[in-house]
């Protein structure tokens, strides 16, 4: 499983997601949001991948 580390930031009146390890990013009105959307982007991007076959859940492990 490989791990994702992701920094959340205010930019004008929303929290910005950015994914350090891949080019992957997302935003939402708070935190909590931020960090749902880049979750399900995270899981859009590696769905794919041969490691989300065996997990229910996103392949990366995010560390915030």
């Amino acid at each position: 499983m490989q791990r994702i580390d992701v920094v959340f930031y205010r930019e004008g009146r929303y929290w910005v997601a950015q994914a350090l390890n891949v080019d992957i990013s997302s935003f939402g009105d708070t935190i909590d949001e931020a960090r749902a959307a880049i979750d399900e982007a995270l899981e859009f991007h590696f769905e794919d991948s041969p490691d989300h076959a065996s997990t229910t859940r996103s392949a990366p492990r995010m560390r915030v």
